[in-house]
């Protein structure tokens, strides 16, 4: 090894090691992070633990409701992003409405049951169409928005398998839940839900990051805009420069040519 090899070694894992994070940032602001994964457990555990404490539907789809609420304000005070719990207020609220018309105490999780297989679906359905959901997903995340698609043939390639791993996923966590909703009673359903909230989710998106921090860097398209604006202007701008240059040195002869007259 020579003296020059080192360094580029060094700047190579460095790369490397700059990639893993963008990838791990990208990862957290898109699903959440810590404190999404709380937004979207707590609903869930609260109904379940007041419903198996005294079997009230009433006082527990309440309890759940509020408190994804509490949770939106809280992020509303603290000026943060509200995406994620509004997802979950929305997805409560269902629950609840479901729960209370058809006054069946199972049926608040029933909404949130279909929309996992719903999503299951369309990762997989994507991917098979040539544009894998979790490309749609992190693509503006990353500020690549579409480019990997056509010019980034390693990415889309993660992006796919990505978007399969979370399809078969959450294919297998519904392939669990549907028939304990049909056999089982409300708190054994609810428990195992509850317990299935964390791990295939935390599975999917490790899945991610191994695919991603292999796959090529992403085309920065932001980047390309800006560059490609700045550009112009400075194109603009000399070419307005040049006739004022010309003129100037149209006046500049004439002047010439009277003193020679002169």
């Amino acid at each position: 090894m020579t003296s020059l090899d080192k360094p580029t070694e060094d700047t190579q894992d460095t790369e490397a090691d700059d990639a893993r994070a963008v990838t791990e940032a990208a990862l957290f602001e898109a699903f959440g992070g810590v404190r999404g994964l709380v937004e979207t457990v707590l609903p869930g555990l609260l109904f379940v633990t007041i419903f198996t404490l005294n079997n009230d539907l009433h006082m527990s789809a309440i309890a759940a409701l509020a408190v994804s609420l509490v949770l939106v304000v809280v992020r509303l005070v603290m000026k943060d992003t509200v995406k994620h719990a509004f997802s979950g207020v929305f997805g409560v609220a269902f629950g609840v409405v479901f729960a209370m018309m058809t006054d069946n105490a199972k049926n608040f999780y029933l909404p949130g049951m279909l929309y996992t297989l719903g999503l299951a679906m369309a990762y997989i359905v994507t991917s098979l169409a040539g544009v894998p959901l979790i490309g749609l997903i992190l693509g503006p995340v990353f500020k690549e928005n579409l480019s990997w698609r056509t010019r980034n043939p390693g990415r889309k390639k993660a992006y796919t398998k990505a978007s399969y791993a979370w399809g078969l996923i959450l294919l297998g966590k519904s392939a669990i839940l549907f028939p304990l909703y049909w056999w089982a009673d409300t708190e054994q359903l609810g428990w195992v839900l509850v317990t299935l909230k964390i791990p295939p989710f935390l599975l999917a998106v490790w899945l991610t990051w191994v695919f991603l921090a292999k796959a090529p860097a992403p085309i920065d398209v932001f980047a390309e805009m800006e560059a490609a604006e700045k550009a112009e202007k400075e194109k603009a701008e000399r070419e307005k420069a040049e006739p004022e240059a010309l003129d100037g040195e149209a006046v500049e002869s004439a002047r010439g040519g009277r003193h020679r007259k002169d």
